[in-house]
């Protein structure tokens, strides 16, 4: 059975629901091992003791994710809370995710013996001097997006993480998406034939306590939204020739709050990215659509019931293939879950050997050039 078509249960009614979701949780990454251990195979793995990790930030807007590594103490073991900034770490916040943790400055959590890894959750804009803080300190890192504001300085974390061997895993959220990863899968077997064009959008609908928030950061909500959606789209179709941004101003408060940006590629080849904080229920409107010369892949929305991974795949095809008909049809999906628990899986899995990072240094350093580039901020700074 080609892999493809391990992805439609309509049509194999022998694949249990069990089964394809263990074959579709890291399809993009064409992961063997945590793949074979998902299906159940005869060599069971030794287990490991989990990975002593520690937290250094609570300012970013994902950093809630702390609720999902606690779920997984199997793999992880939580050692420290650290606060956003070197130095003293101020009042602890109270949110129910961090109850229980030992609450430190950053200096004293990279001290703790055997500590292995670090997730950097600052405030977005400060996330890089943390980072490389960790890795100097000989630790894996998780670090929330986007990669802050200075292009230069990712590449000096990711060379020095390279020189270490140590593991970088950035954290788009959309990655582990097994919609995402349905699409990047039929995109890299030719389903759709050649890649021609991509629109992307993501968007939201804020009042003013969060406009106040995005007027602190100099591409806007593009910055902040953006990334996920230019990750998936330089997974897909490589390096941009040229970007040109638009950020724009609906109200006149100086909030960039509606932002969009092309992509030119070579060969004719366009992708768009959209960004909002005024779109009425953007949140649950994601939507991520892939045009080939043979097929289109539309993921609308990118995620079921607001944040939760998993989406609506819709698959229209020129002639029939691989099993999928002529003209549209649904693909089936595995049931919602944590958005985040795949990401820390995986990371679990890279951290301990068991597979190679899917994402290289340099990959991720043209993600964020890309997303830079989009938000009208400079890239040699």
């Amino acid at each position: 059975m080609a892999p493809i078509e391990m992805l439609r249960t309509g049509d194999h009614p022998d694949l249990s629901r069990r089964d394809f979701l263990a074959a579709s949780s890291f399809l993009a990454v064409g992961i063997g091992l945590a793949g074979s251990v998902a299906l159940g195979q005869d060599a069971a793995p030794a287990r490991r003791a989990p990975i002593k990790i520690g937290q250094i930030g609570t300012g970013n807007q994902h950093a809630y994710k702390m609720s999902t590594l606690r779920k997984l103490p199997e793999l992880f073991e939580v050692v420290g809370l650290a606060g956003d900034h070197p130095g003293a770490p101020g009042k602890m916040p109270g949110n129910a995710c961090y109850k229980g943790l030992n609450w430190m400055s950053q200096e004293e959590l990279l001290a703790i013996p055997g500590l292995q890894a670090v997730a950097i959750e600052t405030e977005e804009r400060i996330c890089i001097p943390p980072a490389l803080r960790s890795i100097r300190a000989g630790k894996h890192i998780h670090l929330d997006k986007p990669c802050g504001e200075s292009l230069p300085a990712l590449r000096t974390l990711l060379d020095e993480a390279k020189a270490r061997q140590l593991t970088v895993q950035v954290g788009y959220m959309y990655r582990n998406n097994p919609a995402v990863q349905f699409c990047i899968k039929a995109v890299k077997e030719g389903l759709i034939g050649r890649v021609v064009d991509l629109d992307a959008s993501m968007g939201r609908y804020d009042g003013q306590g969060y406009r106040n928030l995005i007027k602190q950061y100099k591409g806007g909500i593009q910055y902040i939204l953006a990334c996920h959606l230019i990750d998936l789209m330089v997974t897909i179709m490589g390096a941009p020739e040229r970007v040109t941004p638009y950020q724009r101003c609906t109200r006149g408060d100086g909030v960039l709050d509606n932002g969009l940006a092309v992509f030119e590629f070579d060969g004719g080849r366009l992708a768009t990215v959209r960004t909002s904080i005024t779109e009425a229920q953007g949140f649950v409107n994601r939507r991520f659509k892939v045009m080939g010369d043979k097929g289109t892949i539309i993921i609308d929305p990118l995620e079921s019931r607001g944040n939760i991974s998993g989406g609506v795949v819709k698959l229209f095809l020129e002639e029939a293939r691989d099993g999928y008909k002529k003209g549209g049809q649904t693909i089936d999906m595995p049931p919602p879950k944590d958005r985040y628990e795949d990401q820390w899986r995986e990371f679990a899995a890279v951290v301990n050997g068991e597979m190679a990072n899917p994402y290289t240094y340099e990959h991720e350093y043209l993600v964020h050039k890309c997303h830079l580039q989009a938000c009208a901020m400079p890239i040699d700074v």
